[in-house]
């Protein structure tokens, strides 16, 4: 039996088990707080249960996790806080059956007193080797959307000087400052050869999704459900092969979308557009990437064999 055999045959049994025997990718999530549940229990003795209700606002979810994972990493000493957070996504993704996983490191962990660039990428690498050399890792270098053009400019700088990150992520508040701050820093990444993306339509418009892919050239889209309100936005996403990582449960526990069945997801592939279904923060919605699909399935939203494209659309580059 091949794969994608297995896994339409698993979704078709609801079969959980089943489907995290079979490969999947993991393009959107936030490291930490996409870390096995289980394995922070086991290393700190502390258990940190998921997100039970719809949140109101990033505010609010921020609130949450400063309640809720925050003192359970900084009851740690701060290398041993900082290891453990890089080995649990990798940990949740092996538990899960991915086999590609994005993530990596915020510019401004700099500030962190965990190392310079150079040595905060060598414990990434080192983490990885050490914990999850089977999986396909894609390292990502993050900004914080809030952050002052003049500390990412400086703290991006560092990063850029070496070959390891791949990806380049824009993530946070998305009315914190208008997109255009950010241009002259996502033409270093692409003069880097680092693949764009960046969140947005999470919260802002199918407008705001046009002007980021526009303005910061952007290879994909984290979020982006927002585009399914204009069929130009998706129709533009899907000429230019933008690809759009959705994060179904994340979506449903923000507000975003009222509930799975009505996910616009499925507006974004019958228009063309490429997506792939992710975690966003596994640890705090409290559903793994083979939830995630089996809730598609149960609710209607697609068949079998058109969620197996999806799965297979976020296995390739």
């Amino acid at each position: 039996m091949t794969d994608s055999e297995a896994f339409i045959d698993a979704l078709q049994r609801c079969d959980l088990a089943a489907i995290r025997r079979v490969p999947k990718a993991d393009l959107h999530n936030h490291g930490l707080a996409s870390g096995s549940r289980g394995y922070i229990r086991a290393r700190t003795g502390r258990d940190i249960a998921p997100v039970t209700r719809p949140l109101r606002s990033m505010a609010e979810m921020h609130a949450w996790y400063d309640a809720n994972i925050a003192p359970v990493f900084k009851s740690l000493a701060p290398a041993d806080a900082h290891r453990l957070g890089r080995e649990a996504p990798f940990v949740q993704a092996r538990e899960d059956g991915v086999t590609r996983i994005e993530f990596g490191e915020d510019v401004w962990m700099v500030t962190q007193g965990q190392g310079t660039a150079r040595e905060l990428a060598a414990t990434l690498a080192d983490i990885h080797a050490q914990t999850a050399p089977d999986i396909a890792f894609v390292p990502l270098l993050g900004l914080s959307r809030h952050c002052s053009f003049r500390a990412l400019d400086l703290w991006l700088a560092p990063f850029l000087e070496f070959d390891y990150f791949r990806t380049f992520d824009l993530s946070g508040d998305e009315f914190a400052q208008p997109i255009d701050v950010f241009v002259p820093l996502y033409r270093k990444a692409q003069a880097h050869g680092l693949r764009l993306k960046a969140h947005v339509g999470e919260w802002g418009t199918a407008d705001d999704v046009w002007r980021a892919v526009e303005l910061l050239a952007l290879d994909e889209v984290q979020h982006g459900i927002a585009a399914a309100a204009s069929p130009r936005v998706m129709r533009m996403l899907a000429d230019n092969a933008v690809r759009v990582n959705v994060c179904p449960t994340s979506n449903l526990l923000l507000g975003r979308v009222e509930s799975i069945a009505a996910h616009p997801i499925r507006k974004l592939f019958d228009a063309g557009v490429k997506v792939t279904v992710n975690t966003d923060d596994a640890l705090v919605f409290g559903a793994s990437v083979s939830d995630e699909f089996l809730g598609l399935y149960e609710a209607g939203v697609f068949t079998a064999e058109e969620l197996d494209t999806i799965r297979l659309n976020a296995l390739g580059d």
